[in-house]
């Protein structure tokens, strides 16, 4: 496998492989990044298998940086429906079109960054739905099964934490240990499917270097931004990566 990468490859899951710590960093819409870049490479199912391991290296890097900020009463919320997300999705991926689903998930991403746009300026606006048992639970399905079938799963989980009004440090440490659960979950369930070998481990030990620079860049940004702003920018780079998950761009 190795020997088939061209250098214009290389190049582009180098930048992938740094999108991958920008995103664990606080900006997880920025992950459609690494996730189209690796499929471009490799296709977009075996694509899952080479970036697996390398989000929960880019997993671990954030939990030395941020995890310590974590709000452990949202992980308990999300971890139970999102876990079952998983298994959804584990048991659909032979059989579910996926440019359907990734069309209703990237709608349904769309439609709640809307949502919380207006309630930027407007607080008061749905703002008992977050707080509500049933949108853990199926933001939590939903991300479940978007990260299964995609690795996608960063703009559902930071639309959740932008609507419970998590502080910018707060989002980016419990983001950070909600992951790297579900991912080392993920694990033997892709190792079942074929998804991960020798070459894609391989492949990812080369790349792994530029995770951490990623991350410092993203660390670098997120302090330099006030709470509003990062909320925004948060806001905008989850609606890009809805509409790429589309297919409108």
């Amino acid at each position: 496998m190795l020997t088939l990468i061209t250098p214009l490859q290389w190049a582009c899951l180098v930048l992938g492989a740094a999108g991958i710590g920008f995103s664990k960093a606080g900006f997880p819409g920025v992950s459609m990044l690494h996730v189209v870049l690796f499929a471009f490479v490799f296709g977009a199912m075996p694509s899952t298998g080479v970036l697996l391991p390398m989000l929960v290296v880019g997993d671990c890097c954030a939990i030395h940086f941020f995890g310590r900020e974590a709000n452990w009463r949202h992980v308990r919320r999300l971890l139970p429906p999102t876990i079952g997300g998983i298994l959804i999705g584990w048991m659909m991926m032979d059989r579910l079109d996926s440019d359907q689903f990734k069309w209703i998930v990237g709608g349904i991403i769309l439609s709640l960054c809307v949502v919380q746009f207006v309630r930027t300026y407007r607080p008061d606006w749905f703002g008992h739905v977050p707080h509500q048992t049933w949108f853990a639970v199926v933001l939590g399905l939903l991300a479940g099964v978007t990260t299964m079938l995609a690795n996608a799963a960063g703009p559902v989980v930071a639309l959740y934490m932008l609507a419970v009004a998590l502080p910018k440090w707060e989002l980016i440490g419990t983001s950070a240990w909600l992951f790297l659960v579900l991912n080392v979950l993920k694990l033997p369930l892709s190792f079942n499917l074929g998804l991960i070998t020798g070459s894609t481990l391989l492949i990812g030990a080369i790349l792994v270097p530029a995770i951490p620079l990623g991350m410092l860049a993203g660390r670098w940004l997120v302090g330099r931004v006030s709470q509003k702003w990062f909320n925004l920018i948060l806001l905008g780079f989850t609606a890009i990566a809805a509409i790429r998950l589309i297919g409108w761009i």
